[in-house]
C-alpha cells in the first residue's frame, strides 16, 4: 500500500477530490480522457504516477484551471526522465509486454549488480529501475505476460564482469515461466539490428509502442507505428531459437563464458 503522504499520494487525493465535484465515477473519467480506469483508480490511491499528458487531460476534462498539471512540480526532482514518466504508467498496468533488446539486459529483469554497472553506481536510479520489476511478482493485477527476445550478444558482452554476467545469465533464466520467456537471436544478420523496442498491451487490448533512440525514449500510441512494430516483433522472435534451445544457450554462455 502506497504511503499516503508521499507527493505522488497527496496528488491523487487531489484528483480524487476534483473528480468528485465534478460528480464522476472514474469509469466515467476514463472514457472522457481516455485513460484507463484502472490507471485512475492507482494515480488516486497513489500507487501509479501521473504524467503531465494525463494531468492536462483531467485539467481540461475537470474544469480546474490547470492546478492538476501545475502540482506535477514536485516530480521535476524524480530520478525518471519526464519522457520515461508516460512509459512507466503504461509499463505498470500493461497485460502484456512484448521486448526486443539487443544490446542489454531489458531493465525489468537486471539483476542489482548489472543495473549498478549501467546506470554508473547512482542509487536512487538503481533503486527506481528495481521498483519497476514488481510487477513481475505482484499478486494483484496478476504479472503481466512477458515475452522477451535479445540477440546472442548481450549474453558476451561484458558489463561488470564474469561474476555480474554469470549471475544475471542465472537470474535470467530463474525467472522464465509460462507467463514469462526469453529467446535468444544467434548471431549474424537478422530482422533485429535497428534497435530495442518495447509494446505494451493495455487493458481492452490497446497496444502502445515504447522506442529507444540514442538521446530518450519515445511512448507513442500512433496505430501505423504501433503495428508495424508488432509485425517487427512477430519477425524477430521467428527467427530467434525456441524456448528451450534459449535457455540452453543462455546457461551454456553463463558456465562456459563467465565461469
Amino acid at each position: 500500500m502506497a504511503n499516503l503522504y508521499t507527493p505522488q499520494a497527496i496528488w491523487g487525493r487531489e484528483l480524487r477530490h476534483y473528480r468528485k465535484e465534478a460528480g464522476l465515477t472514474q469509469g466515467q473519467l476514463a472514457q472522457k480522457i481516455h485513460f484507463s480506469e484502472s490507471l485512475i483508480s492507482g494515480v488516486e490511491t497513489g500507487q501509479l504516477p501521473a504524467s503531465p499528458e494525463f494531468a492536462q487531460a483531467c485539467d481540461e476534462n475537470l474544469g480546474t484551471g490547470g492546478a492538476l498539471h501545475r502540482l506535477l512540480d514536485w516530480r521535476k526532482g524524480q530520478v525518471f526522465p519526464s519522457w520515461f514518466g508516460e512509459w512507466r504508467e503504461r509499463e505498470q498496468v500493461a497485460t502484456t509486454l512484448r521486448t526486443y533488446q539487443p544490446l542489454v539486459i531489458p531493465g525489468l529483469l537486471q539483476t542489482e549488480a548489472y543495473a549498478r554497472v549501467l546506470l554508473f553506481g547512482d542509487e536512487a536510479t538503481i533503486e527506481a529501475r528495481l521498483n519497476r520489476q514488481a510487477i513481475l511478482v505482484r499478486d494483484e493485477p496478476q504479472p503481466p505476460i512477458f515475452r522477451c527476445v535479445i540477440d546472442e550478444g548481450v549474453l558476451h558482452r561484458p558489463i561488470g564482469g564474469p561474476e555480474v554476467m554469470r549471475e544475471q545469465l542465472e537470474h535470467l533464466v530463474s525467472m522464465v515461466n509460462s507467463r514469462l520467456t526469453v529467446q535468444v537471436v544467434p548471431h549474424g544478420m537478422h530482422s533485429g539490428l535497428m534497435g530495442g523496442f518495447v509494446i505494451a498491451t493495455l487493458d481492452g487490448g490497446g497496444d502502445v509502442l515504447y522506442a529507444e533512440t540514442a538521446i530518450r525514449g519515445i511512448t507513442t500510441s500512433d496505430l501505423k507505428e504501433v503495428a508495424m512494430a508488432v509485425e517487427c516483433f512477430e519477425v524477430i522472435r521467428t527467427e530467434a531459437l525456441p524456448l528451450g534451445m534459449s535457455i540452453d544457450l543462455i546457461k551454456r554462455t553463463a558456465e562456459e563464458k563467465w565461469t
